[in-house]
């Protein structure tokens, strides 16, 4: 096998053309091979197979520098750059990130996992590179998707106006994870269509140089364009037009679905999503009854509508009452406070890793507005995505710490629906609900009515100790609780419900017969809601343990050793809190 042999991109520079041909199936069978067993990204990396083996034929990486946007593409590249063995041997399959990293090769310039980002990233690696009076190519890969993004024009804007080498290649498969959206897709359509003689060419407008390859995913076409473009001297738009899923018909036909597929059969092509409850099919039946039984209520994504169930039937079932703003987060926040300002209900959701490029428009554009638009955040917590580039521990510090946003943690589906029904209605405040990872149901009769800000619920009195337990890890409080019986202590069980505040009447009664309090959050607790507890008893006899997770950036650490690490099993939670008791 010719992969075997790919120990660095000098070893394709001896292939002839027809190795060339050879050695991109074998890299598609390797791809078929590792992601049918682990997951992965699937349609990004198989329609991008020969334009990274082209650009490491034609560049000389790392001096001329590579940076792949979300990296959801770099499969191919890891495979050549000395990583091969991550890819067909099963032993070495979890040796290596799916993102791009420095700290594997000299071949990756940046941790990347969010999208939009590799046009400045790149112009800034140029920068250096001239301010430094040294050599060499930079070359920033971006999918057309990613173009949606407002960084994404940011950056091209930018580099525009330089007079220096700066290459960008638009990987063009007309689509994000799902359908593109936005005007900007009419022009790249248009450039299609004329093989890129349209005179309405969006990068020729921002200053570019242009170069159109048809045959995207033909080695000998995208040899002969990147050297055209090797060494030039102005920046340029190498616009390639890819087949995303090439090579395998399930994931060419069902592009979408494919983009990141759990474990699969390949002859079948039939994915192992699992059996069990999703909140993605329970929130998209919710969403869409909403929808229908108000014409008000409008439903927003960012480029990843699956996540909330709405896949393409419901989509067109849903009409104009759902709309995906593509990889734009920070506008759809600010849309959907232009929507609540102007009568409509609107819901965006998004994951917790996504909801952190959204600061300023959270703050500015929605809660200084105080206008009354509805978040779900989905996917966080520990035992959500755990990469490094898609943790989703971050939130609550954010997002509880901005005046004006109600942040609602239910601990339960049913609880969830009733926050949602709320906040969808309620007009006094923009609240956001953080969705559990996990589904559980509760036999419980749930609030119906959260306009009284900050107020918690004791579903069990005891004494001496109180186990605060936020949204998902209510039930590791009722789980503590059972462990801390068996010691006789009858611990106080409490669901909060608002991360954005403290019950200041709950929290003076517990004075009364409680030594010890426990805050249990599922995210990081620097900033977090443990410790404006915390700080409420500051002055008190009061013994806090604030449990979550210390600040770091943890990249695939399975959830159990996550728990383990930072003492938040229910029997270590009930050890810490046994050595509190007796320091008093």
């Amino acid at each position: 096998m010719l992969i075997e042999n790919i120990k660095s991109p000098a070893d394709i520079k001896k292939m002839n053309p027809a190795d060339l041909m050879a050695l991109a199936a074998e890299i598609r069978n390797a791809l078929l091979d590792k992601i049918s067993k682990c997951g992965g990204h699937l349609s990004p990396n198989l329609g991008f197979v020969e334009a990274t083996i082209a650009l490491h034929y034609v560049f000389d990486s790392p001096k001329d520098k590579i940076v792949y946007d979300v990296s959801h593409q770099s499969y191919t590249h890891k495979i050549l750059t000395g990583r091969a063995e991550a890819f067909i041997n099963p032993d070495k399959y979890w040796s290596v990130t799916g993102y791009t990293e420095p700290c594997e090769s000299e071949h990756d310039h940046f941790m990347v996992g969010h999208t939009s980002t590799s046009v400045s990233l790149a112009l800034g690696l140029a920068t250096a590179r001239d301010i430094k009076g040294e050599t060499g190519n930079v070359i920033a890969v971006i999918g057309d998707g990613s173009l949606s993004g407002g960084e994404a024009f940011e950056g091209l804007d930018n580099a525009g106006e330089y007079a220096t080498n700066f290459i960008v290649v638009v990987n063009d498969n007309e689509m994000s994870i799902a359908e593109n959206h936005g005007g900007l897709y009419a022009s790249l359509a248009e450039l299609r269509a004329t093989q890129g003689k349209s005179e309405n060419n969006y990068f020729k407008t921002l200053g570019f140089d242009y170069l159109y390859v048809e045959r995207g995913n033909d080695i000998d076409s995208l040899i002969a364009a990147f050297k055209l473009v090797k060494d030039s001297t102005k920046p340029v738009v190498v616009h390639i037009h890819t087949l995303k899923g090439k090579g395998y018909s399930f994931a060419e036909n069902a592009k979408e679905g494919f983009h990141w597929a759990a474990p699969f059969d390949i002859p079948t092509g039939v994915i192992n999503w699992g059996n069990g409850e999703s909140y993605g099919s329970i929130l998209g039946d919710y969403l869409m009854k909403k929808i229908k039984a108000d014409p008000k209520v409008v439903v927003i994504h960012s480029a990843v509508p699956a996540g909330i169930g709405f896949f393409a039937d419901r989509r067109k079932e849903a009409g104009k009452q759902f709309i995906d703003v593509g990889i734009a987060e920070e506008h759809a926040v600010a849309l959907a406070s232009g929507l609540a300002k102007g009568g409509a209900k609107p819901v965006y959701s998004t994951h917790g890793t996504f909801i952190q490029r959204t600061y300023d428009q959270l703050s500015q554009d929605l809660c200084a507005n105080n206008n009354p638009a509805t978040l779900l955040i989905t996917m966080s917590g520990a035992d959500g995505m755990n990469d490094t580039t898609h943790l989703c521990i971050f939130d609550i510090p954010m997002m509880s710490n901005i005046p004006n946003l109600v942040y609602l943690c239910p601990t339960c589906v049913e609880e969830a629906i009733a926050m949602m029904d709320y906040a969808i209605d309620q007009t006094e405040h923009p609240m956001a609900i953080r969705i559990p990872n996990g589904v559980t149901h509760r036999n419980v009769e749930f609030d119906k009515d959260y306009s009284k800000l900050n107020t918690y619920k004791v579903d069990k009195c005891g004494n001496k100790v109180a186990l605060i337990g936020l949204g998902s890890y209510y039930g590791l409080a009722e789980e503590a609780a059972a462990e801390l019986a068996k010691s006789g202590i009858d611990a106080t069980v409490i669901n909060p419900r608002f991360a954005t505040g403290i019950d200041r009447e709950t929290l003076t009664g517990l004075c009364a017969d409680h030594q010890v309090v426990v805050t249990l959050e599922n995210g990081v607790i620097d900033g977090g809601f443990g410790e404006k507890i915390a700080r409420f008893y500051g002055a008190s006899d009061m013994k806090v343990l604030v449990k979550g997770l210390k600040k770091e950036f943890y990249d695939k650490v399975p959830y159990d050793k996550l728990m383990e690490r930072n003492r938040l099993t229910p029997k270590q939670i009930a050890e810490d809190v046994n050595a509190a008791l007796c320091s008093k």
